[in-house]
């Protein structure tokens, strides 16, 4: 990715935010999808946003979108493509804890290249990938502050290492799962901290916590944009039932089932992983 094309797809998250931040302060009304999870008109509007605006500056690559998906619209992804899920964490916009992102990733050979998360309620952003300067490709990760409708006050960050009296871990706060929590019980852990969103995942990134467990559902578009942030930050996301890292694909004639997500787990350190993944 370029400066520009960063830039361009931050931006572009920023704007979804705000058209979902002037519903949120609005009486809403909310529907239940097929699968019985729920979704109000700012998941439509906030995707509409980035659709439009993914079609005008990269109109060569596939976009695979939550919503667009649910309505039966899956392109044919081949090896690159953006994933977006424009509101993720709608049972914490119905909650009012702002705890709330939209999500922009874009895979290339099953791997998310970048992605940028953005918590407009929170008016935190977070973005990461490879990128691409002078004709060489450097990692970097990145935490800004959503000001006036732009981003002030961004800084680096990284994954830190695990404290030596027991680590922090992340939770979801709608979706805990008896399996995560059994396995977090075998851990030596110093706090746990229940989050909602793929704010879980730029929490590790940032060295705010050091593992996130997730054994539960989860589809691609739910982690795609937080893996690249934490990958770019120095952890790692992988499979829970192999240690492997996280592959992301959308197999030819896909439906949204296919899209489902293995378990996993998140780390800032890979030596953390090896105490629950088979092969990290």
């Amino acid at each position: 990715m370029t400066e520009d094309q960063i830039s361009f797809l931050n931006l572009l998250a920023l704007r979804a935010g705000e058209e979902i931040l002037k519903i949120y302060a609005e009486p809403f009304e909310v529907e239940n999808k097929v699968d019985g999870s729920p979704v109000t008109k700012a998941d439509a509007a906030a995707e509409e946003i980035i659709l439009a605006g993914l079609a005008e500056k990269f109109p060569d690559i596939p976009v695979v979108a939550e919503e667009a998906v649910e309505a039966g619209k899956l392109p044919a992804a081949g090896a690159r493509y953006f994933l977006v899920d424009p509101l993720d964490g709608t049972k914490e916009f119905l909650k009012k804890n702002g705890e709330f992102t939209v999500n922009i990733a874009l895979i290339e050979d099953g791997r998310p290249v970048f992605g940028v998360v953005s918590a407009p309620a929170l008016e935190e952003i977070y973005w990461g990938g490879e990128f691409r300067d002078n004709g060489k490709t450097k990692t970097r990760a990145f935490k800004g502050t959503i000001a006036n409708g732009g981003i002030s006050d961004v800084a680096p960050i990284s994954v830190r290492t695990p404290p030596v009296d027991g680590i922090s871990v992340l939770a979801s706060r709608s979706h805990l799962s008896e399996e995560t929590s059994a396995l977090i019980s075998r851990l030596s852990v110093a706090e746990q901290l229940n989050v909602g969103s793929s704010l879980k995942l730029c929490w590790v990134a940032a060295g705010r916590a050091d593992f996130y467990p997730r054994l539960a559902p989860t589809m691609q578009w739910d982690i795609a944009a937080g893996d690249a942030v934490v990958r770019a930050a120095g952890g790692a996301v992988v499979l829970a039932s192999t240690g492997e890292d996280f592959v992301y694909r959308v197999p030819e004639n896909a439906r949204k089932d296919d899209l489902r997500n293995p378990f996993f787990l998140a780390a800032g350190c890979r030596n953390l992983l090896r105490d629950v993944a088979p092969a990290a």
